[in-house]
């Protein structure tokens, strides 16, 4: 299986989030965008377990290409308890395939497709979830943390 390597992105924390920096498992979930219904749907999901996550030495880290600015709002609003990264020029987006073509409506346009990666201590990359559904996709991924410790 795949390892991450390099990721370095703005964080909501207003420092530089660099993903070598980071000790235990870690959840990195992909989201289209802040305030829609289903990003802060996930992204309430993710606060309510977040405990449970931290427990077992995981960190969660949403991405999305909104601004640090909107990040910090959307913290606000939901009382989001781990970081949010800014990819706004999308290179991370794009560099792990996040990024495509979506319908919705029937219209096509394109966008962020909505991806889960949990990663173990050495940054290899143990699951990942694409075209996520967000209903039990939480749960579904804090059981796969639990079963891959």
């Amino acid at each position: 299986m795949k390892q991450i390597k390099n990721l370095k992105l703005p964080s909501s924390d207003e420092k530089i989030f660099n993903l070598k920096n980071e000790n235990g498992y870690i959840v990195i979930y992909f989201y289209p965008k802040n305030f829609t219904s289903g990003c802060s749907i996930e992204a309430s999901d993710f606060k309510k377990k977040y405990k449970d996550f931290k427990k077992n030495k995981c960190e969660i880290i949403g991405i999305s290409s909104d601004t640090i600015d909107s990040h910090k709002k959307f913290i606000k609003k939901y009382d989001i308890p781990f970081r949010l990264l800014s990819d706004e020029n999308k290179k991370i987006i794009k560099k792990l395939k996040v990024w495509g073509k979506k319908t919705m409506y029937g219209n096509s346009f394109y966008g962020i497709k909505r991806t889960t990666y949990l990663l173990d201590p050495k940054k290899k990359v143990l699951k990942i979830w694409n075209n996520v559904k967000v209903k039990n996709h939480v749960n579904e991924v804090f059981k796969t943390l639990i079963l891959n410790k």
